[in-house]
């Protein structure tokens, strides 16, 4: 197997980690030290995603994700990639999972005329605030961040309490307008009741408008690899969504051709291994290991669709 086939350049070095100017700077130095300090993992994990993508430039171009990021994260993930590669690894990159550190806003070109509303918790919507205020007020051309979407709109809420679409809709969010809702890296972190309530939510603005759902969900094997971390699972989320309203559902695991970004193309890498395993096994046959896969699932629904 080459490096090529694994998503590493081919024939080309592994180059050295060079951390931005910016990232040395008093305020996002202050910054990344309250991060480390103070956040809890699930807070962590939107740096630790954010230095994925800075990392994984052939997949995704996103400058602002380094500042994101910040050093620890940054040279950690290097290292793990750093690792892989030397050691030829078919199982490397565990960090796939986008959470509240990305930059689509400033950097994808189809939102400029759509309003985007960015939940989540008050700390970290703060925190990428300043990060781009400093990246704004800096002379740093490469990571000043320009806005792309019609507009934008963070909301600091919690996705466990009762109040988060109200809080959406005092931020001017209307529920009758087509909506695309993105749940990346969340549902697993929540427990059942509170994924299902998500769920039901936006499943009733089926009702009243087009809505489309893209969402990522981890079967049972998934979450046993954590003893603590993740809790909601859906073995068969295919066949969740369309019993809560959605009347179009597409699933697609990682490794399979339209989700393997460029990276998952050897047939021995975890991933494809696990797609020619009945999604019903539970074990790996040859090494007893947990099959634990990652679904990426596109619903939509509108009033004038009916589920099947």
């Amino acid at each position: 197997m080459s490096n090529h086939e694994n998503g590493f350049p081919e024939d080309k070095p592994w180059p050295e980690l060079k951390l931005p100017e910016l990232l040395s700077s008093e305020t996002l130095k202050a910054l990344h030290a309250v991060i480390e300090r103070d956040w809890d993992l699930l807070q962590r994990s939107a740096c630790q995603t954010a230095a994925g993508r800075a990392l994984w430039k052939q997949v995704i171009n996103d400058p602002l994700a380094e500042l994101f990021a910040g050093e620890t994260y940054l040279k950690a993930i290097y290292e793990k990639i750093k690792k892989d590669r030397l050691n030829n690894a078919k199982e490397f990159l565990g960090y796939l999972l986008p959470a509240g550190m990305d930059a689509r806003s400033y950097r994808l070109s189809c939102l400029k005329e759509i309003s985007v509303f960015e939940v989540d918790f008050a700390e970290v919507l703060h925190a990428k605030a300043a990060i781009l205020e400093a990246a704004v007020n800096s002379r740093d051309e490469h990571h000043h961040p320009i806005m792309t979407a019609k507009s934008l709109t963070r909301v600091a809420a919690d996705l466990t309490e009762d109040d988060w679409l109200e809080k959406l809709q005092i931020s001017g969010f209307e529920p009758k307008k087509s909506t695309v809702w993105i749940l990346e890296g969340i549902l697993y972190y929540l427990s059942h009741s509170n994924a299902m309530k998500v769920l039901n939510i936006i499943a009733e603005k089926c009702n009243l408008t087009n809505t489309v759902l893209l969402a990522d969900f981890m079967n049972k094997q998934a979450t046993k690899l954590s003893s603590s971390t993740f809790h909601f699972y859906c073995d068969w989320p295919d066949q969740l969504l369309p019993s809560l309203g959605f009347s179009d559902v597409k699933l697609s695991q990682i490794g399979d051709p339209d989700a393997h970004f460029g990276l998952l193309q050897d047939p021995l890498n975890l991933f494809n291994k696990l797609r020619n395993l009945p999604r019903s096994v539970q074990t790996h046959p040859d090494d007893g290991t947990p099959c634990g896969r990652l679904y990426l699932l596109q619903a939509s629904g509108s009033p004038n669709q009916t589920s099947s």
